[in-house]
């Protein structure tokens, strides 16, 4: 009862704050449903950002190295974070890649603690040392702003020579149990710092012999059904706050060949339906050459949309993808929405769930 009435009260606090804006509700809504990052090497977001932070037509951040100021760098980042949240209407999602190992956006260069890979911690006989580097992190986290960290991988090791997963030490382990138990550790120790844990990649990108950045994995000859044991797990237990999308190609699940993020079958029929999970869905970079080098921006936002995906994502951090301004895809939600191609009953269904997750901020 008491969760329920923090949510609705939230839910009205959010209600009073969009009254407030110039933006009428549906603007307000798609601008909920967008995650995105400034382009170049800057630690300082464009007056732009700030102004569509301002007017509720972002409903997050993500950060990357590029945005670390090389010195003094806790406290201008603590800054960063601060002054971009209280531009917010609503909170604001600032989100990061921080597994530890390779995925590293906080670097002892940077004076910032160690981080091991995910491997070598499913390597340990024990999950303590996984509880140890998962409580620096989500504690550095919190400290620093962030309320959403991208991890952990629940991706298993299947194919070790894989260029995106096991080969950079991404993966715990083959075992889908001992992933499970290891994720376990990472997100209660961020549920006890208030961050909020995104598993990733659905439906699995361990088996992937190419690294969906640069192009098209497709994994219909090699994905296993157990890769989906760790969500089952841990959906089973309470310990999923998010999921993220994987841009992989799976035939056996989409007959249309269409990447998981863009796969009605798998994002709705398979997690949604299949799996019982109704919470809130991320999609991965919308700027990965997967996607972009196969479709348009306005086809692949409306089949990720349609699919079931809740928060878009433009890192704008991809070389070789042109950047993504806000207006370009808030503009092309919008119109979708008014040619019919996209309800705003569907619009509607992500902002609840986007609201319900940020009302645990």
């Amino acid at each position: 009862m008491k969760k329920s009435l923090l949510i609705i009260a939230f839910i009205s606090c959010v209600l009073i704050q969009v009254k407030s804006q110039t933006l009428d509700s549906l603007d307000f809504k798609i601008g909920q449903m967008l995650i995105v990052g400034y382009p170049k090497q800057d630690i300082k977001p464009s007056e732009q950002t700030i102004s569509d932070i301002a007017k509720g037509r972002i409903g997050g951040i993500i950060l990357f190295e590029k945005n670390i100021n090389p010195s003094n760098s806790y406290i201008k980042l603590k800054q960063l974070t601060w002054s971009l949240q209280a531009k917010a209407p609503v909170p604001l999602f600032i989100a990061i890649d921080q597994e530890g190992g390779r995925v590293n956006r906080l670097k002892e260069k940077y004076d910032f603690p160690r981080s091991v890979s995910a491997q070598y911690l499913g390597g340990v006989a024990n999950a303590d040392s996984t509880r140890f580097y998962a409580e620096i992190t989500a504690s550095t986290l919190a400290g620093l702003g962030f309320n959403v960290n991208f991890a952990p991988v629940v991706d298993l090791s299947t194919y070790k020579e894989n260029p995106v997963i096991a080969k950079i030490e991404r993966a715990y382990s083959d075992n889908p149990d001992s992933v499970a138990h290891h994720a376990a550790e990472v997100i209660d120790a961020h549920r006890r710092y208030g961050v909020i844990s995104v598993l990733k990649h659905f439906p699995g990108h361990g088996s992937s012999h190419a690294d969906t950045h640069l192009g098209i994995a497709d994994v219909t000859d090699y994905w296993q059904q157990k890769e989906l044991v760790p969500y089952q797990n841990l959906l089973e237990k309470g310990k999923v706050d998010a999921i993220m999308t994987a841009h992989i190609v799976n035939k056996r699940l989409d007959k249309d060949g269409n990447p998981g993020t863009l796969s009605r079958a798998i994002m709705t029929g398979l997690l949604r339906d299949s799996l019982n999970y109704d919470g809130v869905i991320f999609s991965d970079d919308m700027q990965m050459h997967a996607i972009t080098k196969h479709y348009g921006l306005e086809k692949a936002i409306k089949l990720s949309i349609k699919a079931g995906v809740d928060v878009l994502m433009f890192s704008n951090n991809i070389q070789g993808s042109e950047n993504r301004t806000v207006d370009a895809v808030h503009r092309i939600i919008k119109s979708l929405v008014e040619k019919g191609e996209i309800t705003e009953e569907r619009i509607d269904q992500s902002y609840d769930r986007i609201v319900k997750l940020k009302s645990k901020l």
